[in-house]
């Protein structure tokens, strides 16, 4: 039953150029003065200091615009963007609300300004809030040590298969160990990262019950088994109650254990990695943590290990002399190296640090807590519209932080796809929703999830808008396969993005695969 009073929207729509299609001739952003004479005398001519091969044959080709030209043109087509202007039930990504007072403090001269050379004895607090972070997390997870550098989950995924490598390297035994037992509902990046560092991948299907059978697991482990990699809760919200012995079957036969834990809001401070026995675990601050999401630029793979595998570990890391200052380390012998530049994100991190001191450990219980509860209330409601079931029917217990749902009976009866449904419900204000990683396991799937930061209105008023749609795919079905209406780009051709010959990532692509000659 639809509780809310559905609102009116549409999208701003400007017939906005590409900005390589703007500009005049002799129009400017900004004119540098000429250098003094004095200057010019003493220095010369600057480009006569560049090395020939640096030097461009011909100018750049660039538009030319005045300052208050490019702003408007940036303004329009921000206007012309919905993301997280409505309610965003974005499963897998806990989607959180990023605080002012942390962005304010991020932009401030001492952290914007830094650069990543300077001595140690001049970036003294960066330092101590990297260190007091490791320790934050060392505690929610019970693991020794963790690092920045990882760029993303895939990052930290990436460094868990270059420290297996590393670790069965130091034993003489790497030849021998070169597999990594993954599931069906793993995230892709777990599989991906492990290939990429040369490991066979064994990929274990799901059982009715939503997860991998112990035997199933059994039969595959091995002298062979370099590690297991793993999320738990999975992408369907499923979490494996036979995970600790999981674990223990993978270490007694002597591979590693990796927690992808990319889905920790629902289990803050009630589940740790190195109580269930896992090696490493990794977290993502702009997901859990409060961080902004964003194109893989803000995002930190925070990734931990046990005392074990810190000789492995990613450098440098952030270490305490006696009397109390910092200092890095660069990694040992056995260090898989840098994994990205530097110390990572530090921005990042410092948002991360800050959101955490402010939640303390009662905040993220509550957080979890609120989050499970949400995710339950949504499932009552979102299995009472006709044409929705959940994914996995069979599991026995309660989901977590989210559920994967099907629509697949709504598609049976209208022809109305998971991807329409989408489309349709951004018409209404409302962020597209989250599906489904390929292969897609669940027909026709979506998966909400609302976490802690939207208020029961705002969840009633996203399921009353899907309701809506559901509704008008039985009366009115064109009208969702059609959709989206009121946005600025309606109905698309999707097989543009499957053809290499239409992609265009810069301006002279463009022009070359489309013709243009101006």
């Amino acid at each position: 039953m639809i509780k809310s009073k559905i609102r009116k929207y549409h999208a701003p729509v400007w017939d906005e150029p590409l900005v390589m299609q703007m500009g005049q001739s002799g129009r400017r952003g900004s004119i540098a003065p000429k250098t003094e004479s004095k200057i010019a005398d003493t220095v010369g001519n600057a480009l006569d200091l560049l090395p020939a091969g640096m030097k461009r044959a011909n100018p750049l080709n660039l538009p030319e615009l005045s300052e208050f030209e490019v702003q408007r043109h940036y303004l329009h087509l921000s206007q012309q963007t919905l993301g997280m202007m409505g309610i965003s039930l974005f499963g897998t990504c806990t989607m959180k609300y990023n605080p002012r007072v942390n962005e304010r403090i991020v932009y401030q001269p001492f952290v914007a300004e830094m650069h990543p050379h300077q001595d140690p004895e001049t970036m003294q607090g960066i330092l101590e809030v990297v260190n007091r972070f490791d320790h934050l997390l060392r505690k929610l997870s019970g693991l020794d040590k963790f690092v920045f550098q990882a760029g993303g989950g895939a990052d930290a995924a990436y460094t868990q298969a270059c420290m297996t490598r590393a670790y069965h390297a130091s034993r003489g035994e790497l030849e021998q160990r070169n597999e990594i037992i993954t599931t069906a509902q793993a995230h892709p990046c777990n599989p991906a990262t492990a290939a990429a560092a040369g490991f066979k991948i064994i990929t274990l299907p799901l059982e009715d019950d939503g997860f991998p059978s112990v035997e199933a697991l059994k039969a595959v482990v091995s002298n062979r088994t370099a590690a297991l990699m793993v999320n738990n809760p999975d992408d369907i919200g499923i979490y494996n109650p036979h995970i600790k012995e999981w674990v223990k079957i993978v270490h007694d036969a002597g591979g590693l254990c990796f927690y992808d834990h990319a889905n920790f809001n629902g289990v803050m401070t009630r589940i740790r990695a190195a109580d269930i026995g896992f090696d490493a675990c990794m977290y993502m601050l702009h997901k859990t943590f409060g961080g902004p999401k964003g194109g893989g630029g803000p995002a930190v793979g925070a990734y931990g290990c046990n005392e074990k595998l810190i000789p492995f570990l990613a450098g440098p890391t952030v270490e305490t002399s006696a009397d109390g200052s910092f200092y890095l380390k660069e990694g040992g012998e056995h260090s898989v190296g840098r994994i990205r530049e530097f110390l990572g994100n530090i921005p990042t991190v410092i948002r991360a640090y800050s959101w955490t001191r402010s939640m303390g450990i009662g905040g993220l219980r509550d957080a979890a807590n609120i989050s499970v509860l949400a995710n339950n209330y949504m499932e009552k409601r979102l299995l009472e519209i006709p044409g929705i079931t959940k994914g996995m029917p069979d599991v026995k217990g309660r989901r977590l932080e989210m559920t994967r749902y099907s629509l697949g009976e709504l598609t049976a009866d209208t022809g109305v796809s998971c991807l329409d449904v989408q489309n349709r419900m951004t018409d209404y204000g409302v962020d597209a929703y989250w599906l489904s990683h390929e292969p897609w396991f669940i027909p026709e799937p979506f998966t909400p999830e609302a976490g802690e930061l939207w208020s029961v209105e705002d969840i009633d008023y996203w399921i009353d808008v899907l309701e809506t749609v559901c509704n008008e795919a039985r009366t009115n079905p064109e009208l969702v396969k059609t959709s989206p209406h009121n946005q600025v780009v309606h109905k698309q051709n999707s097989t543009n993005l499957s053809d290499p010959a239409k992609w265009a990532t810069t301006w002279r692509a463009y022009k070359r695969k489309y013709g243009v000659t101006n």
